[in-house]
């Protein structure tokens, strides 16, 4: 008799064996407009069991790796900076055992919290983002930790030409002016992406792959809190995932997918096979 403890498929090994380790940030207090981000993390690990293990595209099988889900970090919901400083803990603790640590949202400003813990291990990182979104406000209604400034947050830490944009095709005026100035940025679609990554491998440059899942399209993807007509589709994602995977990833997270946006459940299931995709990719 074993206690009932739900695991996403496949990552049931003990931590002490493992490379890589799942936490979620069941996190949304500053979703803009439709929230439900915080459940994300929790129906990816139940919904996985509709899976299989193995990967086609890859010809990998999650049961030949050793994965730890450390599940959900409970987080404080009336503050913003105490949920992230949980979520940096988090990483900073699995990044000190030598570990690989692979964040489940929760709403984008959870990768706030684990670039923090990043930086300190890797201080010349750089961040490649997926998302519908620049993410590159100063502030919403005042607010400068919310899910529409979190990338601008990052670059408060990294500086310019140091943030990778790809698939971006929303934001106010300021945004893009400011992307072009400060960010690498490729709107709409992931042109330029195996050129950087030719470059960040050569040079074996850390980076942090943060995955904004509303970068797809919202015909594939209409779970999410800020849904973007003109996405790309699930393919194309998973061809720009194995190509960053080529770089020295050491961090990464797949956020924003709010499940109950969704009622037939294929935003969900699409979420958990990007996660499945990305853990095989990243066994290198």
């Amino acid at each position: 008799m074993q206690p009932n403890i739900e695991t996403f498929i496949g990552c049931d090994s003990s931590y002490e064996e493992s490379r890589i380790v799942l936490f979620g940030a069941p996190f949304d207090s500053t979703t803009s407009f439709r929230p439900g981000a915080r459940f994300g993390s929790s129906a990816m690990r139940h919904e996985s069991f509709g899976l299989e293990t193995y990967s086609p595209y890859q010809d990998k099988d999650l049961t030949d790796y050793a994965i730890f889900d450390s599940g959900d970090l409970e987080l404080c919901f009336g503050s913003a900076e105490k949920a992230l400083a949980g979520i940096e803990n988090r990483a900073m603790q699995i990044l000190s055992d030598g570990k690989f640590p692979l964040l489940l949202g929760g709403e984008h400003l959870v990768t706030l919290g684990a670039v923090r813990a990043v930086l300190k291990h890797h201080p010349n990182l750089h961040i490649i983002h997926f998302d519908a979104h620049a993410d590159l406000r100063n502030d919403y209604l005042g607010a400068q930790l919310s899910h529409a400034c979190v990338i601008r947050r990052c670059h408060d830490l990294l500086g310019d030409h140091r943030i990778h944009q790809f698939c971006i095709r929303s934001g106010d005026r300021e945004e893009f002016r400011f992307a072009k100035e400060h960010t690498d940025f490729h709107p709409f679609d992931f042109n330029g992406l195996e050129e950087l990554v030719s470059r960040l491998a050569q040079d074996k440059v850390p980076v942090y792959l943060t995955i904004d899942l509303d970068c797809l399209d919202p015909s594939l993807f209409p779970g999410t809190g800020t849904p973007e007509a003109g996405g790309v589709t699930f393919l194309q994602l998973l061809d720009a995932i194995s190509l960053v995977c080529r770089t020295n990833v050491v961090a990464a997270d797949v956020n924003e997918l709010a499940p109950m946006l969704d009622t037939s459940g294929v935003s969900t299931a699409t979420a958990c096979k990007v996660l499945r995709e990305l853990l095989l990719a990243l066994q290198n």
